[in-house]
């Protein structure tokens, strides 16, 4: 049987930016260490957008371009970049795998179109995996998936697939078989076209074999191949008919019913490669531009009209009233760099939009196209594409920017509560305005990044997702900013719920000759899960004039202000609903003042005795060999964890439990020294719990030390 050489060259610039149904907007997304940077070196290599290929291993690759990214080899912060693929342009993001930084993958989702998810193909679906299909699902994000690493020792294909199934509750579907694993990986059966795939060993991903499936292939491929039928029949009737009359099924056809099943987010496709030697990115490539969504094929953008409150929506095209959403912002010495997505109309250099949020004005002064850190000056970023703005004044991620005419506010991007915090100083006290105008920049940058100042303590504190999150933190402050800093150990972000539902009658009397202060409300307080503004609402449930109306909001800023500070800990609190019902008012001596120090003295009343600390439990994710196992499981119950089950992965085992971050710092060194070094593991945050009242009291002792 002859092999034929294809080389055929879809990596090439002629892509037609004036057909919005040729571009796609995708993001390529992965637990840490899955090959999502490699993957993407490799896409802009073979669309010549670059020629040389960086490796992550190496601290060169074109997207992990900030020194803390080369020094670590993971990804940091995302990074945007644009590319061709047969007449296509696709705008391309590269996200973060590590916990600590799921925000990036929080806000990229928000604005893209379609995603790739890398899987390793000796781990599949990882703690990470889950978290960011769950972000692609709650954007409503049609993605595919790549088993990346096919030729890495213990890699297993069925399995990797099988887990996406298992623990994603997803339906994968093969378009591919995979030919031999580890170093005997070779190849594909391609299912859609029926031929056999070759790669060519040590070539740079651009040229390979094809022939037709060899008879000792055919039986498992047509097996893979009845499986994906069975998937496309289910989404056209006609196909549907001759799939089960065994008739022959028009490949046109077949990639059709595909295309919308994918588009209907009912299957994933699956696709197979090691990105590191070249090997079947190019496939991925032709899949993005056949079966993810064209920013034409995405449903109308819903939002509110900020003036009435109603439900507004915008088409996808260039003549709606223009629209974008700023997703990330990069705080610069010239002016911050807002990364946007223009959902209707065309964005203008010198257009004049207005903020929803802010009410104020935003005028476009430059439009820039962004390649990892290169920039491209444009005139204009017309409906469906990527782009950035220089030098907005009052924009801040998530915020909208519309036609002052015909305005829009999107929805909110929402980001996780930071898990833990610590304080920091100036190494200098004259580098104290500098340090925070660093922090102030920062904060701009990364949503889930906070800082504060401590009333108490006058310290400034800075929360974070993670301790590699802050140690990046504090890493860029001392290299990038040059400015030197000393910090405390890190600290749990603990919350604080009511124990129970109570009423409290709060009276704020003063008289000290002359006219006097005179407050006196009842307020029902309830512990209510969901509820929004920071986990507060207030209720005005007065019945008749017991309370005067111009009294009841200054009754409501005063038990803000007491639920903000979080009371003498300075915890914060979560989930409190405060109705006010009753009271009485003094025709002389009432006023703002009065009733609001009332509202703050109630919730003082109200948590006395009567609050429940909690603290962020974490779904950690443990792969040790067999021989730690019992070592690995005794000292995560020692660490008040819960393990919830143990999975066989080949010679390893996946230990999967719940604990408290509390117990978690410095665990890597930990379980370093309980495996020799052969122990990895990963966590992210799952919920918050009651913290035992036995160790409840040591807990706010150390955090308020």
């Amino acid at each position: 049987m002859t092999a034929t050489l294809k080389n055929e060259s879809p990596f090439t610039h002629k892509a037609k930016p004036d057909a919005p149904e040729r571009m796609r907007n995708i993001g390529i997304m992965a637990h840490i260490d899955a090959g999502k940077t490699t993957v993407t070196e490799r896409v802009l290599y073979l669309t010549q957008k670059v020629h040389k290929m960086g490796e992550v291993h190496d601290g060169a690759a074109t997207m992990d371009f900030l020194e803390e990214e080369q020094k670590r080899g993971i990804t940091i912060q995302s990074a945007a970049t644009t590319a061709a693929w047969n007449g296509h342009v696709v705008n391309i993001i590269d996200t973060p795998g590590h916990v600590d930084f799921t925000a990036e993958v929080e806000r990229s989702l928000r604005v893209l179109d379609g995603a790739i998810a890398v899987f390793d193909a000796k781990n599949g679906v990882e703690a990470q995996s889950e978290t960011v299909w769950r972000q692609a699902d709650r954007y409503q994000v049609p993605r595919i998936c790549f088993i990346n690493k096919m030729d890495k020792i213990g890699a297993n294909f069925d399995f990797a697939v099988s887990t996406i199934r298992d623990r994603l509750g997803a339906r994968p579907v093969p378009i591919q078989m995979p030919v031999g694993v580890e170093k005997e990986f070779v190849g594909f059966v391609d299912l859609i076209r029926w031929k056999y795939i070759t790669y060519i060993e040590d070539g740079d991903g651009r040229d390979y074999y094809e022939q037709e499936v060899p008879e000792h292939l055919s039986d498992v491929a047509e097996a893979y191949r009845h499986e994906m039928l069975e998937a496309a029949a289910e989404h056209d009737e006609a196909l549907l008919d001759l799939f089960v009359e065994d008739q022959p099924i028009p490949e046109a056809m077949l990639r059709e019913a595909l295309r919308r099943a994918v588009l209907e987010m009912d299957v994933t496709l699956v696709l197979a490669g090691s990105a590191l030697k070249n090997k079947g990115v190019r496939f991925v490539m032709d899949a993005v531009v056949e079966f993810l969504p064209a920013p034409t094929e995405i449903t109308a953008i819903i939002g509110t009209d900020p003036n009435t409150g109603e439900e507004v929506s915008r088409k996808p095209c260039d003549d709606a009233p223009v629209s974008l959403m700023a997703f990330k912002t990069v705080a610069e010495p010239t002016g911050d760099l807002t990364f946007v997505r223009v959902y209707s109309g065309v964005l203008e250099k010198g257009a004049k939009l207005i903020n929803p949020r802010t009410r104020k004005s935003e005028r476009i002064g430059r439009l820039v196209k962004i390649h990892a850190n290169k920039r491209e000056a444009v005139e204009r970023v017309r409906a469906g594409e990527i782009a950035a703005v220089i030098g907005l004044k009052n924009t801040g991620t998530g915020d909208t920017l519309c036609d002052p005419d015909h305005q829009i506010a999107l929805g909110k991007i929402v980001f996780p509560d930071s898990v833990i915090s610590m304080s920091i100083e100036p190494a200098k006290s004259v580098d104290r305005d500098k340090l925070s105008e660093i922090i102030g920049r920062m904060m701009r940058e990364d949503p889930t990044f906070r800082a504060q100042t401590n009333e108490a303590t006058g310290q400034l504190v800075i929360s974070g997702m993670g301790e590699l999150h802050l140690e990046v933190v504090i890493n860029r402050i001392q290299k990038d900013y040059k400015c030197g800093v000393q910090t405390g150990r890190p600290k749990v972000a603990f919350k604080q719920r009511l124990r129970k539902d109570l009423e409290t009658e709060a009276r704020y009397i003063r008289q000290s000759g002359g006219s006097g202060q005179y407050a006196v409300i009842k307020v029902r307080f309830e512990t209510q899960a969901g509820v929004e503004d920071g986990g507060f609402e207030y209720v005005d449930g007065i019945k008749g004039g017991n309370v005067p109306r111009e009294y009841i909001p200054a009754v409501g800023h005063g038990l803000q202000e007491f639920f903000k500070s979080g009371g003498s800990s300075g915890i914060p609190f979560v989930d409190v609903r405060a109705t006010l019902f009753d009271g009485k008012s003094h025709d002389v001596d009432s006023s703002e003042m009065a009733f609001r120090a009332a509202g703050v003295l109630a919730f003082r009343q109200a948590v006395e005795g009567n609050t429940v600390l909690l603290e962020p439990f974490m779904k950690v994710e443990v792969s040790v060999p067999e021989e730690y196992l019992g070592a690995v499981v005794g000292d995560l119950n020692s660490r008040r964890g819960e393990v919830s089950d143990v999975d066989a992965q080949g010679d390893l085992r996946i230990v999967r439990a719940m604990v408290p971050i509390a117990e978690m710092f410095a665990y890597s060194s930990a379980l370093r020294g309980a495996t020799q070094g052969r122990g990895q593991y990963s966590m992210e945050l799952a919920e918050y719990r009651d913290v035992p009242a036995s160790i409840a009291a040591k807990m706010r002792e150390e955090h308020s030390a």
